[in-house]
C-alpha cells in the first residue's frame, strides 16, 4: 500500500516527512532494563557495555559475520551485551562471548562424534564421509562439468564419471542408475516396471523400513499391485511360480535387513526365481557392493546380480559408506528405461551427491570400512590409554569391553567386538550438550562411549570432549 506523507505543524510553517521502511537490520525498540542486583548500577556496569556497532568492527566478529552472515552475528553481539547487563560476564567479554554463541557453520547442524557403537546411525546421519568425497563434496559446490562436455562444448550425460566409477565396481551390472535414496530407487523400479500390474513378493519380505513407512504401502503408492505368496516364515519358489501370470511386472526379493526370522524357515533365493519368466528385482538395502569377509549372510550386488537378478536396488549411505543415495544395477536394457522414465527426473541426485559417490567408490577406504575392520586389540588399547588420562585428572573413567552392531538396517543380529570408555551415566547428557557433542549410550547404569565408530585421530577430541562435561555431570569444577 503507498505510504502517504506525514504532515508536522512547528509554528507558522508545514513541513512533510515521509516515514523510513523498516531497517531489517535495526536495533529493536528496547525495554527499560531493570536494576541489577543491589541498586541502581553503582560500578557503572551498563556505561561500560561496549555498543553495538563497536562490537561489530572487531576484525573476529567482521569475519564472522562475512562467513555465518550479519543477522546471526549481531543476535548473537546482543545477547551479549544482555548477558552483560545482568551481570552474567564482564562488559569487557563482550566480544568473546559473542564469539563463542556462533555456530560453526552457517547450517543448523552440528557434527557430533558418534560414540553409540552403532556404526550407522540413521538418526546421526548414517555412513560418514570419507575425507576424499568431502573434498569432492567442496569442489563440486561451485560451477561443475555435471552435464557439459568440455571438450566438444555440447551437453553431456549427467554425472557420467560416478555412474562409471559405479558400473566399474560391480562388473556384474550392465549399467547403473542413481537416485535419491533407496526407497527412491524401488519406487522408481516399481513405476516403471509395474505400474498397473502386479509385483508377486513373499509375505515374509513385507518389512517396515523405519519411521512408520512401510514396504507395502510404498509400493502400492505407485499404482502397482502386491500379490504375497508364501506364510511369515516359510516361502517356496513353487509359491512365486504359482502367482506369476499375464499381469506379472517382476517378482521381489527383499533382504529383511533390520530383523530376523530363525526357526522353521524357508526362502527361495535369486537363484531359484530367474527361470519363471519375468525380471527379478532384489532389494539388498544396506548397500553391499561385493562380498565381504565380517558379513558372511548380508547379500551384496554383484552376487546378486550374477545369481540372476535384473536388477538391483540399494542404499549408498550405508555399507557402502557413501552420500545418501539409491543404487539400481542391472540388465541394460531395464536400467536405460528407468533412467528415461519421467519419474527420474523427480528422483536424481545433484552434482554434490555424485561427487561424494564418485569419490566414495574411487578413493581410500572409508570411515565405515575402517570401522568395520578395526581390530579389538586397537580398540581395547585406545580405551586404555583414554581411560588412564582421564583417571589421571580425577575423573571416574575406565576402559571395558563392547560390542557394536552394523546398523542402518544392515547386518541384524551381527555384533562386532569392541572397547568403551565407561563413565558415571550423568555424562551421557553433559556429553550431548557439551561444545563438541558426544552420543554415547547407557548401559548398566554406565555412559559407555564405544570406540569402533570413532576415528582414532579424534581421541583427543574425545578426551576434551569429557573433561568439559565434568562441571554438568559431576556439579564441580
Amino acid at each position: 500500500m503507498e505510504q502517504r506523507p506525514v504532515q508536522e505543524r512547528t509554528g507558522e510553517a508545514t513541513t512533510r516527512r515521509t516515514p523510513r521502511p523498516a531497517d531489517p537490520i535495526a536495533d529493536p525498540p528496547v525495554a527499560p532494563i531493570a536494576d541489577p542486583p543491589g541498586g541502581r548500577d553503582p560500578e557503572g556496569v551498563r556505561r561500560r557495555i561496549p555498543r553495538t556497532d563497536a562490537v561489530l568492527r572487531d576484525p573476529r566478529l567482521a569475519a564472522a559475520a562475512d562467513r555465518l552472515g550479519a543477522h546471526r552475528v549481531k543476535a548473537a553481539v546482543r545477547q551479549a551485551q544482555e548477558r552483560a547487563r545482568a551481570g552474567g560476564i564482564p562488559p569487557e567479554q563482550v566480544p568473546q562471548h559473542a564469539l563463542d554463541l556462533l555456530p560453526g557453520t552457517a547450517s543448523g547442524l552440528r557434527p557430533v562424534i558418534n560414540a553409540t557403537g552403532v556404526l550407522l546411525h540413521t538418526n546421526l546421519g548414517r555412513a560418514p564421509l570419507s575425507a576424499a568425497a568431502r573434498e569432492a563434496v567442496r569442489e563440486a559446490a561451485g560451477p561443475t562439468d555435471v552435464e557439459l562436455d568440455l571438450t566438444t562444448g555440447v551437453r553431456a550425460r549427467r554425472g557420467r564419471t560416478a555412474l562409471a566409477a559405479l558400473h566399474a565396481a560391480v562388473p556384474a551390472a550392465g549399467a547403473a542408475h542413481v537416485v535419491n535414496n533407496g526407497a527412491a530407487a524401488l519406487v522408481l523400479a516399481a513405476t516403471a516396471l509395474a505400474a498397473g500390474r502386479e509385483i508377486v513378493v513373499s509375505r515374509g519380505e513385507m518389512v517396515e523400513i523405519g519411521d512408520g513407512f512401510r514396504l507395502p504401502d510404498l509400493l502400492v503408492s505407485t499404482g502397482a499391485r502386491l500379490r504375497e505368496v508364501g506364510t511369515t516364515n516359510r516361502t517356496t519358489p513353487a509359491d512365486y511360480a504359482a502367482a506369476i501370470g499375464p499381469d506379472t511386472g517382476f517378482v521381489l526379493k527383499v533382504h529383511p535387513s533390520n530383523f530376523r526370522i530363525t526357526g522353521f524357515t524357508r526362502f527361495a533365493e535369486v537363484a531359484d526365481l530367474t527361470g519363471l519368466g519375468v525380471p527379478v528385482v532384489s532389494d539388498i538395502g544396506s548397500g553391499l557392493l561385493a562380498p565381504h569377509p565380517a558379513l558372511p549372510a548380508e547379500p551384496d550386488a554383484d552376487t546378486q546380480l550374477r545369481a540372476g537378478a535384473a536388477l538391483v536396488t540399494a542404499s549408498g549411505d550405508k555399507l557402502l559408506g557413501g552420500p545418501q543415495c539409491g543404487l539400481l544395477l542391472g540388465r541394460e536394457d531395464l536400467v536405460r528405461a528407468l533412467a528415461r522414465h519421467p519419474l527420474a527426473r523427480a528422483l536424481r541426485v545433484d552434482k554434490l551427491t555424485l561427487a561424494a559417490l564418485e569419490a566414495t567408490l574411487t578413493g581410500p577406504p572409508t570411515p565405515t570400512a575402517l570401522a568395520l575392520t578395526a581390530g579389538p586389540a586397537g580398540l581395547r588399547a585406545r580405551a586404555d590409554r583414554l581411560a588412564a588420562a582421564l583417571a589421571a585428572d580425577g575423573i571416574d573413567a575406565s576402559a571395558v569391553e563392547s560390542a557394536a552392531t552394523v546398523g542402518g538396517g544392515g547386518a541384524p543380529g551381527v555384533t562386532l567386538p569392541s572397547a568403551a570408555l565407561s563413565l558415571p551415566e550423568p555424562y551421557a547428557a553433559a556429553l550431548r550438550t557439551g561444545p563438541v557433542p558426544v552420543v554415547g549410550r547407557l548401559e548398566a547404569g554406565r555412559c559407555l562411549l564405544d570406540l569402533r565408530a570413532v576415528p582414532a585421530e579424534d581421541d583427543e577430541r574425545l578426551a576434551t570432549a569429557v573433561r568439559s562435561a565434568r562441571t554438568t555431570a559431576e556439579g564441580r569444577p
